[in-house]
């Protein structure tokens, strides 16, 4: 049963990792997260949009490990650099373990997943743990197409996408439009 209390999210935001700060040599998959950061281009239209939007603060649970999460992080950290005044925290998913029972997709503990927060630290929403497409071919797929093949697909897709889909839906989320 989720908790219905909100969570503190200015402690929470406390020990989030800077972007940045987020990228450290210990990482197994660092250089894979460091490409995928370089490869980031914000559509203007994304830039624009989102600052004109109550959003002020993202807060990820992520991990090294998440091919999603090395996929769309950079994405979101791409943006929060791109439009002034959005700042972006992650924390690592089984370090806060309450937080993430908050977030459960179809009860599994998927990331990443991006919790949209405005200047005073009201949740506005969660995004996550990959775009609706994406989703909805992985698990229509889950039952008869083996894994390997299916993350091959999603890498594909991704590379395909560049991050377009997730920046549109967070965006209808911050709008109050999903």
């Amino acid at each position: 049963m989720t908790s219905t209390v909100p969570p503190d999210f200015p402690g929470l935001w406390a020990q989030g990792v800077p972007w940045r700060d987020y990228l450290r040599p210990e990482m197994e998959y660092l250089d894979l997260w460091r490409g995928s950061f370089e490869r980031v281009v914000i559509p203007e239209w994304a830039s624009a949009a989102f600052a004109k939007t109550p959003l002020a603060r993202l807060l990820v649970l992520a991990a090294d490990w998440c091919g999603d999460a090395v996929n769309t992080v950079p994405v979101l950290a791409g943006l929060a650099e791109r439009v002034p005044g959005l700042e972006l925290r992650v924390l690592e998913r089984d370090q806060f373990p309450l937080v993430m029972a908050r977030y459960l997709s179809d009860g599994s503990r998927s990331i990443p997943i991006a919790i949209a927060l405005d200047d005073r630290w009201n949740e506005l929403g969660h995004w996550g743990p990959r775009p609706a497409p994406l989703q909805a071919w992985m698990q229509a797929n889950k039952a008869t197409i083996p894994t390997p093949r299916r993350y091959a697909y999603a890498r594909k897709w991704y590379a395909q996408d560049r991050g377009e889909t997730a920046l549109r839906e967070l965006l209808e989320l911050v709008k109050g439009e999903r």
